[in-house]
């Protein structure tokens, strides 16, 4: 059992690793380039991308779904095809249109399913050690938010945007699905982590919430309007990095290095997190999830020196550790795992969701000549929002039990 346990890690590390070619951060590295190429404005690429976005959150819903039905190695499989599909397509985009298929693909494919595979996995399997399981694998795309950002921009001045794109597709089809086969071929619905406390067994038989009696619970809406901050902002933030830079007059490689700090943040917010939630539950750590973003954002709308860059990333890079294992440990807690994969499908489209919106806002008011100091003032305010409400309704969010 605990050679199993290393392996779903090692599973789930890796596909949130590569989840990071449909995410914000490196989507928006080809901004630039993709602008240039297609003749199009900051406006129009956001309005495309936060579209395409949008739609991708609607399928999930559906698809995600299928988590629970199909076996885990057989689902991976179709979602490492249409990662390698989506790549591959991308580097051909050479009209608006399908700049918006290219998205929606990329965004459904790596963002949407590549993590909602990992951490569904990782939320079924593990009961005892959820929280330090869900750290583990989250280190896979904090990796990526480190690595991949000045790995492109170097590997800009070597090769053309879309073969890099080609690129990555065949690493995609050459290296996952060996991955899924050797590490979750042997994995099944009903594979659960050893918990040895046959007490907590006995005692705490956690009713398991199907996702139709989810959308009943006004707690899963408050929680969400917490969860969905961090994406919705920061997907902005990552998408439009450059204007950030030419508003702020900071150099090219900027952003790119503070990504590291980003990274970093991340990663120990996960380590002592992971700790945290095994031993306090996650439902104790909400009111405390948003807290670095509004730093983060008072950071950004009243500092300029390129110094800030590093604490406004770093800031914001302890919010997304907290809300990666939050994001999923929180749903497990309150509603079980029998049905989580319908309810992750749904948590994650929502999540999905968010960034499409946040891409549209950000694009809006850029385009009608707000600075990014007024925008970040903006979303102090439903960030404030959020916290005072998770705060009052702090003491509502325990399961339900079943006494047996």
């Amino acid at each position: 059992m605990i050679k199993l346990n290393y392996k779903v890690i090692l599973f789930g590390f890796i596909f949130t690793f590569f989840s990071s070619f449909g995410q914000s951060f490196f989507i928006g590295l080809f901004n630039s380039s993709i602008r240039e190429d297609l003749n199009i404005s900051h406006g129009q690429f956001g309005s495309v991308y936060a579209s395409a976005t949008l739609l991708s959150s609607m399928v999930l819903v559906w698809f995600g779904k299928k988590i629970d039905e199909l076996k885990l190695l057989n689902f991976s499989f179709i979602v490492i095809f249409f990662l390698f599909i989506s790549s591959l397509f991308f580097s051909f985009v050479n009209s608006i249109y399908l700049l918006f298929l290219g998205i929606f693909l990329l965004r459904f494919s790596g963002q949407g399913l590549m993590s909602h595979t990992a951490a569904t996995a990782i939320s079924r399997y593990f009961e005892k050690s959820r929280g330090k399981a869900l750290s583990a694998i989250w280190f896979g795309l904090s990796c990526g938010e480190f690595l991949l950002p000045v790995t492109i921009v170097y590997l800009f001045s070597l090769f053309y945007w879309r073969n890099i794109w080609v690129g990555i597709a065949f690493i995609i089809i050459l290296f996952l699905p060996l991955v899924a086969f050797f590490t979750i071929r042997n994995l099944r619905l009903s594979s659960r982590e050893k918990n040895n406390n046959l007490l907590d067994n006995q005692l705490l038989n956690i009713k398991n919430w199907q996702r139709k009696e989810v959308l009943t619970d006004y707690r899963f809406y408050i929680i969400s309007l917490t969860m969905l901050a961090m994406p919705c902002i920061a997907t902005g933030v990552f998408v439009y990095q450059s204007f950030i830079t030419e508003s702020k007059n900071w150099g090219a490689f900027v952003i790119a290095k503070s990504f590291m700090a980003y990274s970093i943040m991340s990663v120990v917010t996960l380590v002592i997190s992971g700790f945290l939630i095994d031993k306090y539950t996650s439902r104790k750590f909400l009111p405390l999830m948003n807290l670095p973003l509004l730093v983060s954002l008072i950071v950004l709308s009243f500092f300029k020196n390129p110094i800030s860059s590093y604490f406004f990333l770093g800031l914001l890079g302890i919010s997304n550790g907290l809300a990666n294992v939050l994001g999923s440990s929180t749903w497990a807690e309150i509603y079980g795992v029998r049905y989580i994969g319908g309810i992750k499908a749904l948590t994650t489209a929502m999540m999905v969701f968010s960034t499409a919106f946040g891409t549209a806002i950000f694009g809006f008011f850029i385009d009608n000549g707000f600075s990014i100091e007024k925008i970040g003032i903006g979303c102090s305010f439903y960030v404030i929002t959020s916290i005072i409400l998770i705060f009052l309704f702090r003491n509502t969010f325990e399961p339900r039990v079943i006494k047996t």
